[in-house]
Parts: C-alpha cells; sequence; structure tokens
C-alpha cells in the first residue's frame, strides 16, 4: 500500500471514480469546481493506493478556530467497497494524526452523519468522541451532492 498527499485539482481528479463511491450524482464538472473553490482555502486529500489503484481517501482542511487553536477537519472519508474491514481507513487515520502533530494541531475534527452507526463506530474506535451537534439551516437543497 502507498500513500500519497493530493494537493492540486489535476491530483484530485484522478482519484474522481472514489469519490463517487460515497456521491454517485456528483459530476466532474461540479467536483472541479468545488475543488477550485476549496483548494485555496488549504483543502488536500489523503489516498491510499494498491498498485495504482485508489482504494480509499479523505479530504482534509487544516485551520484555527476559537476554541480549539489550530486544527484538522476530516472530509468525505471513503474506502472503496470491496477493501473495507482490512485496515485502510486505520492507514488513512493515522496519516491524519500524524499531520495534525505536524502542525501543531489541539485536535482533529470530523462530521458524520447521524444514522451512519458504522462510521460511528470506526469513530470511537479510533478514539473520536461527539463533542457537540453539527446544526445546519438548509438554504438551497438543489446545491446538495
Amino acid at each position: 500500500m502507498q500513500i500519497k498527499e493530493l494537493a492540486t485539482v489535476e491530483q484530485i481528479l484522478e482519484e474522481f471514480e472514489t469519490i463517487q463511491f460515497l456521491y454517485p450524482n456528483m459530476t466532474v464538472e461540479k467536483y472541479k469546481s468545488f475543488l477550485e473553490d476549496m483548494i485555496p482555502k488549504s483543502y488536500k486529500q489523503v489516498a491510499v493506493f494498491e498498485n495504482d489503484k485508489c482504494v480509499g481517501l479523505t479530504g482534509f482542511w487544516f485551520g484555527t478556530k476559537l476554541w480549539t487553536g489550530k486544527y484538522i477537519e476530516i472530509d468525505n472519508f471513503i474506502v472503496h467497497p470491496d477493501y473495507r474491514k482490512k485496515g485502510i481507513g486505520k492507514l488513512i487515520s493515522s496519516y491524519i494524526d500524524q499531520k495534525a502533530t505536524e502542525l501543531n494541531c489541539t485536535c482533529i475534527v470530523l462530521d458524520a452523519f447521524t444514522g451512519n452507526f458504522p462510521a460511528h463506530k470506526f469513530y470511537y474506535n479510533l478514539g473520536y468522541v461527539p463533542r457537540g451537534f453539527h446544526f445546519i439551516k438548509t438554504i438551497d437543497e438543489n446545491g446538495f451532492s
């Protein structure tokens, strides 16, 4: 297994097929436009490859908030269905942990949908705990992926 950090629109677009496991209706055009907005705001991805095939990835952001100081936020954690339960998620998580340490972060944060119980179990097993609720107010439902 090989781990790579993806930082450009071109690098990230090469793994578009993987993002479609989570967002099957995502178009390349929409994804590219999102990336062009996100990358200048510190967005990157870390991906795991087996024989040049992307078998898992997550996006992440680096920032500072008043309540945490420096932090990393995990965004869209995806493991190819054929590679689940094979340690790919732990490899990605370990990479993010190391990155957070290198950047002197106080914590790593993420959102998991309330009904995604397998994800909750995975994150609990990695030492994550719920700290609050992430509230949203929908302005345009058609804009969701």
